[in-house]
């Protein structure tokens, strides 16, 4: 299924994970300026700096998606979210386990301070099922539907909670665009160029595999970030992909 997303550039398609340190994390982003149009910032790289990393990011050009992953009751979601917006990211992260009242808090926080900003929105996320666990990991928190059993399911918590989309495996993305439509985020981690190592990853697939999926957006981290050079890996997955 055809999606809205496909008439954009690759380029602007990719998003780079910064999970590293600042220093490390700036020098990447100076190198991949001009290349490069989103970065990830997760909890690794937030964690260590706070909200100043997200506008040192911005004020150099890029668009940020800040990964998260917010899970609480409502009330402190709402907040966190709008206090994410406000720091300036452009997409934002929550589980999607946590419930259509909590999306719903969270889409609407995020919105709110992306308003106070004075832009006009963010994209709002449902973390489905973490591109690391298999069946068997799912098994082992109480969980007995496969992965894209599971998946689905927490798709369908997104689209009823009103919020921007869902991050899930590339595997699961062909399926989603079906029920999600044309006009949802689908953003896939676990994607690994061809012959990259799998990593911590266990449902995986190439850039290219990913977009013919659905994916509307594919997160890359190591296979750019800790290549020989950065850029030239970064160009590599867009010349592939185009």
């Amino acid at each position: 299924m055809l999606s809205i997303f496909d008439e954009i550039p690759a380029r602007e398609r990719v998003i780079v994970a910064l999970d590293c340190p600042r220093d490390e994390a700036l020098s990447l982003a100076e190198a991949l300026r001009g290349h490069a149009t989103w970065l990830k910032v997760g909890m690794t790289l937030y964690y260590s700096c706070g909200p100043s990393i997200v506008a040192e990011l911005r004020e150099k050009g890029f668009k940020v998606f800040l990964d998260l992953k917010l899970h609480d009751i409502p009330h402190q979601v709402r907040g966190a979210a709008a206090a994410a917006a406000r720091s300036g990211a452009d997409m934002l992260t929550m589980h999607a386990s946590g419930g259509p009242e909590m999306l719903g808090a969270g889409r609407d926080g995020a919105l709110r301070g992306s308003a106070e900003r004075g832009e006009d929105g963010i994209v709002t996320l449902g973390i489905t099922v973490l591109t690391s666990m298999d069946a068997s990991a799912l098994s082992s928190v109480g969980v007995s539907r496969a992965p894209e059993e599971q998946v689905a399911l927490l798709a369908d918590v997104a689209k009823r909670a009103g919020i921007s989309g869902v991050v899930a495996s590339p595997r699961e993305a062909s399926a989603l665009r079906s029920v999600l439509g044309d006009r949802a985020y689908i953003v896939t981690p676990g994607v690994r160029p061809e012959g990259s190592e799998k990593g911590d990853q266990s449902r995986v697939s190439t850039p290219s595999e990913a977009f013919r999926a659905g994916a509307s957006h594919i997160v890359v981290g190591r296979p750019i970030t800790q290549a020989k050079d950065p850029v030239q890996a970064f160009e590599r997955i867009c010349g592939e992909i185009s």
